[in-house]
């Protein structure tokens, strides 16, 4: 997806619209994205000294944006430490899915009651512009179009209550939804979920629809849990080699 795509997301779930320093939001929206599309890792330290020299800039612009991720569950500051990627426990993560599988089949479900043929119509095209990112092994930009296809749906349903409660989620959940599409062939399954919901919704079925959607977080939730596996007996693999040449 398009820089600028990635940048009206982030501006809008971080609020940073209604901040008056351009500089905090442009830190901000760098080290959020970096952090969602998985180039800072859980854990990682974020030293405000190199964000500073990044940016040109002195390092309260630095502390003010972090504290702006912090307040959104991205990034952790305590005292005497440096600031770091958050990195939420397994059953932290177990716990946000289930909360979001039960958001989305009322999702699908008020989809399914409240979109016009034209609407669905519209999302039909938006999914099959994400098949050929998904062809293409496109990541991140399959990632995008799938996070503005969802947000597409909610103001379809126009359910404020429920778009202010999956926003406040979000931001906790882009990382991971972004690390479920990184597994092998994550990227065809999650493009093929999409297609079987929108004709569920096109069918008028409400309850498939719902189910279909809920099915599908439980398996971005798998991916998870799979990639944070490996990740953690590649890091163990790695710790023996160290200790074995020195």
């Amino acid at each position: 997806m398009a820089d600028q795509d990635t940048h009206v997301v982030l501006a809008r779930l971080l609020r940073l619209r209604d901040r008056r320093e351009p500089l905090v939001a442009q830190i901000a929206e760098w080290v959020g994205a970096g952090i969602i599309e998985g180039r800072l890792q859980p854990g990682q330290d974020l030293n405000s000294v190199d964000l500073s020299r990044r940016f040109d800039t002195s390092r309260t612009p630095v502390r003010e944006a972090l504290m702006v991720l912090e307040q959104e569950g991205l990034v952790e500051m305590k005292a005497r430490r440096r600031p770091r990627v958050a990195a939420p426990s397994l059953q932290d993560i177990r716990d946000i899915y289930q909360v979001r599988r039960q958001l989305l089949a009322m999702l699908a479900g008020l989809l399914v009651e409240r979109a016009t043929d034209e609407q669905l119509a519209e999302l039909r095209d938006r999914v099959g512009a994400m098949r050929a990112l998904a062809d293409e092994g496109d990541v991140d930009a399959y990632f995008w179009s799938h996070v503005q296809l969802q947000e597409r749906m909610t103001e379809i349903v126009g359910n404020a209550t429920l778009k202010q409660i999956l926003d406040s989620l979000a931001l906790r959940t882009l990382m991971l939804r972004h690390l479920s599409l990184t597994r092998a062939g994550r990227l065809a399954y999650s493009v093929d979920d999409q297609e079987r919901l929108l004709q569920a919704c096109e069918e008028r079925d409400k309850e498939l629809a719902s189910a279909l959607i809920a099915g599908a977080t439980v398996r971005a939730l798998r991916a998870v849990e799979e990639q944070l596996e490996q990740d953690a007996a590649d890091a163990r693999t790695t710790s023996r080699r160290r200790r074995a040449a020195s």
